[in-house]
């Protein structure tokens, strides 16, 4: 009977432990997305098709690339966990539009946060990221192709 008290408290506590963690993350998030902002996908689409300066920063793991990537004229790709570390030697102009994306919207907005505090004026994140631009229906360039989701109704 004991050890299942101390089981159930044990299990109790991991499992506020977690939710805290996730709030916290949500917080961070959503301050990330406030600071730096966030672009449409529609808005971005209209930047890309007019082929405007803009820079597309796919922020997530390798792994997930295979997933598809948005086609712009300028692409670039940090891992998140590198993002600090290399950008600096490889993006100098620090006044170019940057929109960054991973798949959801967490770590791109965390990306543009970083990059806004490192002096890139003008870094943003993609709304929804890559699932938002697919969800609008938008291009995704695969191994195979290009490739695009109908648009939910």
């Amino acid at each position: 009977m004991k050890l299942n008290v101390i089981l159930m408290l044990a299990g109790l506590m991991i499992g506020s432990s977690l939710i805290a963690g996730q709030v916290e993350t949500d917080r961070l998030v959503a301050e990330a997305k406030k600071e730096a902002g966030e672009m449409s996908p529609k808005e971005l689409k209209k930047l890309i098709d007019f082929e405007e300066n803009v820079i597309v920063m796919d922020v997530r793991e390798e792994s997930q690339r295979a997933e598809g990537e948005i086609y712009a004229i300028t692409t670039i790709a940090f891992t998140r966990g590198n993002l600090e570390f290399e950008v600096l030697n490889k993006l100098k102009d620090k006044n170019a539009l940057i929109v960054t994306y991973c798949r959801s919207g967490g770590r791109g907005a965390l990306a543009a946060q970083s990059l806004k505090k490192l002096g890139y004026i003008n870094a943003t994140n993609l709304q929804g990221g890559l699932k938002g631009w697919a969800k609008e229906g938008y291009p995704i360039e695969t191994g195979l192709g290009i490739t695009t989701l109908a648009k939910e109704q």
